[in-house]
């Protein structure tokens, strides 16, 4: 088994009796369901439905003083709190960035030699393994201990990407992006069975109307990886952007009917003077197609 420690994870804590109720009400996964040892994925969008930004929510034990712990991008943990506490209006609600003491532990290839603490299965496919929530200075010891070794975290970034699993910030933009463009429709990210949430009603209608026009998909290339943010042309076509890359794949951000436009003209995929290949067209399908939720 393998672990990492993620650098550019932030943690915040959500506490108090309003804490669930608020927060159910704001973001796009159903927090009636989650309970201690497990994690739900998530965003908060604006009211034009667009991502502010994604994290994992997770609920602490009793014996550890109940509350939620939101796994998020560093950069945002303090613009998400403060966006937060703009919305807690009167709820009894304490909204606190814990980045200078908590970060998040990744471990996949194998199953932990016991339950981590502040640690669930990642809710966007199982394969991608674990998340604990950990101090940045007890990182080796939790791994060594749940019988993972360290690797960098460039192993995990590989594996996030042959997962097919889009990163924000290089696969797609805050502030820019509708959840099904970053495909968190496929990645149990959005439950459209809830209550309302901010930006609720656009996300139900692109759902139910199939009108997402991006989707991100894996490609695969040889030779060396296209640069993130290169454009991705078929003929005199600008198709989409290419995203995070390894060795032989990446993820790129396409236009659905471009690209389909350009597999019926039979014409080459390429990003930077290097060709492309979609690794399963299927993931360029409207969602409902492939969900049914």
């Amino acid at each position: 088994m393998k672990a990492t420690f993620l650098p550019d994870r932030g943690v915040l804590k959500i506490s108090g009796p309003d804490a669930r109720h608020l927060l159910n009400g704001l973001v796009t996964t159903d927090l009636t369901k989650l309970v201690p040892g497990q994690g739900r994925f998530g965003a908060l969008l604006t009211p034009q439905g667009k991502i502010v930004s994604d994290f994992f929510i997770t609920e602490l034990s009793p014996e550890d003083d109940g509350g939620l712990l939101l796994d998020c991008p560093k950069v945002l943990a303090e613009p998400l709190a403060t966006k937060l506490k703009f919305y807690k209006l009167r709820a009894k609600v304490l909204i606190e960035n814990l980045s200078d003491r908590l970060g998040v532990l990744a471990l996949w290839d194998g199953t932990p030699l016991q339950p981590p603490e502040m640690g669930f299965v990642d809710p966007r496919a199982a394969q991608l393994g674990w998340r604990i929530v950990v101090p940045d200075l007890l990182a080796a010891a939790t791994a060594d201990a749940l019988g993972a070794t360290l690797v960098a975290v460039s192993d995990y970034e590989a594996h996030r990407i042959a997962c097919g699993v889009p990163s924000g910030g290089i696969d797609f933009a805050y502030a820019d992006a509708f959840p099904h463009e970053a495909n968190m429709d496929r990645l149990h990210g959005v439950d459209f069975s809830k209550g309302c949430y901010i930006g609720q009603e656009v996300v139900s209608r692109m759902h139910h109307r199939g009108t997402a026009r991006t989707r991100i998909v894996r490609v695969t290339f040889e030779g060396p990886a296209p640069q993130p943010g290169s454009e991705i042309t078929a003929g005199d076509k600008t198709v989409g952007t290419m995203g995070s890359s390894t060795i032989d794949r990446g993820l790129a951000q396409l236009r659905i009917d471009r690209v389909a436009d350009a597999r019926e003209a039979g014409l080459t995929l390429a990003a930077g003077g290097i060709a492309l290949t979609i690794a399963d067209p299927d993931e360029l399908t409207p969602a409902q197609r492939r969900t049914g939720t």
